[in-house]
């Protein structure tokens, strides 16, 4: 029986893993993705066109790869066929070779409207949502009041769609609000539900299956899968910077939950990982850059939200964080993306620890919005365009140091470097 490989987020999301995941597919029989919804924004650039996927797993570009989105997913039907929409715009045909978890579930219009209303009463205490209603989606999973794909066939869903959505009414005005308060996508709820409806229409009559078997069964029949994460683990439930997280479990332990697979069953962890770091909207971010080298980040690796145009947040890489993400998913190689990104600095920086009330620690402390000192190791720039560079051995003598750095700190291999977003300037090492 073979191991299911993991490839997910070592930072607050954003890293670059649908690059990696469209490179790794051609090595694997079936992509599966694991948690998240239309949250993610999964970027794929080649053959001059650029592909954002949401929901549907980065292999699908891949015709004769078979793509799985898994139970630990969340589907919001209008969104998602709008996605299949552009992909066949492009060419492709997602129904082929696209495969769906009876357990994966729904998000309602009504959670969006629930979203906003949560997000608005926090004030300045808000999470930075993305609106696409996440959390009240995994809310109602968790209270066990959740629609999953299945019920889309089933005779009474009117009856369940309508007691959930009442649900949801009953929330928003609990908090002070009215659903007429709030638009999607400057649609009323009505105006969006019919979309919805439609499209839920639409969604039924792609291929929906018990995904958990088709996993195990293509594993024990030797078959190679890549599971794939959305967002990143500094933004997991349980081990990000809680409580500006999302929703899901975004490490490696997600994948068993999210897919149906056994915890033996877990083979290399592939741990993306950008060259600095970024964060969109709010929570503690130690390393952030106010100045002009954070605007440099920020305009030269286009560091704006694939999914909600919202300006990244940019800093130096956090070593404790890295080092922590890597612990708690069992990383077994680094892909270091965007290092490209700082090619006409003077001198980059890894931030090696904190201080904290006089101390200095290398680990994540359980309130990260305490007031946190960086402590820095300062490197010399390469001061040298490297992204048409195929070789490692061919990169400046400057960022191989960074990178062997990287590796010595992590005690951990960096198996690709990837020098721009174009899926060919990738160097595999490993």
């Amino acid at each position: 029986m073979n191991n299911i490989d993991v490839l997910l987020g070592l930072q607050w999301g954003d890293e670059g893993k649908g690059k990696v995941v469209d490179v790794l597919t051609p090595h694997y029989d079936i992509i599966a993705r694991f948690n998240g919804g239309p949250n993610a924004g999964h970027t794929l650039e080649f053959n001059g066109m650029k592909h954002v996927l949401r929901t549907i797993p980065s292999g699908i570009c891949h015709k004769d790869k078979t793509n799985v989105i898994g139970n630990g997913v969340l589907i919001e039907p209008n969104i998602f066929m709008q996605e299949i929409k552009s992909l066949q715009d492009k060419g492709f045909n997602p129904q082929d070779n696209l495969l769906i978890s009876r357990k994966a579930h729904l998000i309602l219009p009504t959670h969006r409207l629930t979203d906003a209303a949560n997000e608005k009463s926090k004030g300045d205490r808000k999470i930075g949502s993305t609106l696409k209603g996440i959390g009240p989606a995994y809310t109602d999973k968790i209270a066990r009041t959740g629609l999953r794909v299945g019920d889309l066939s089933a005779k009474d869903f009117d009856a369940k769609y309508n007691a959930l959505k009442n649900l949801h009414i009953r929330h928003i005005e609990s908090l002070g609000y009215k659903a007429e308060d709030f638009l999607i996508e400057e649609k009323t709820l009505a105006q969006y539900e019919q979309l919805w409806m439609q499209a839920a229409e639409e969604l039924k009559k792609l291929q929906i299956i018990d995904t958990e078997y088709f996993i195990n069964e293509n594993l024990q029949q030797g078959k190679k899968i890549l599971a794939e994460g959305a967002q990143g683990t500094m933004l997991d439930i349980d081990f990000g910077s809680y409580p500006f997280v999302t929703s899901s479990s975004t490490v490696t332990a997600g994948v068993c939950s999210g897919l149906g697979v056994a915890p033996q069953n877990i083979g290399r962890v592939f741990g993306i990982v950008k060259a600095y770091c970024t964060r969109v909207g709010s929570g503690p971010f130690p390393t952030e850059l106010f100045d002009k080298t954070g605007e440099e980040l920020c305009e030269k690796g286009h560091e704006f939200g694939s999914v909600t145009g919202r300006k990244r947040r940019c800093g130096w890489l956090d070593m404790p964080a890295l080092k922590y993400a890597c612990m708690i998913n069992g990383v077994t190689d680094l892909m270091l993306m965007k290092i490209d990104v700082m090619d006409s600095f003077d001198k980059v920086k890894i931030c090696t620890g904190y201080i904290m009330e006089g101390n200095k620690t290398e680990k994540l402390p359980y309130n990260m919005e305490r007031e946190i000192v960086p402590v820095f190791e300062e490197f010399d720039g390469w001061k040298q365009d490297v992204s048409k560079t195929k070789h490692y051995e061919d990169l400046p003598l400057q960022m191989q140091t960074y990178i062997q750095a990287i590796e010595r700190m992590t005690s951990l291999p960096v198996s690709m470097v990837s020098v721009s977003p174009d899926r060919n300037d990738t160097i595999i090492r490993n």
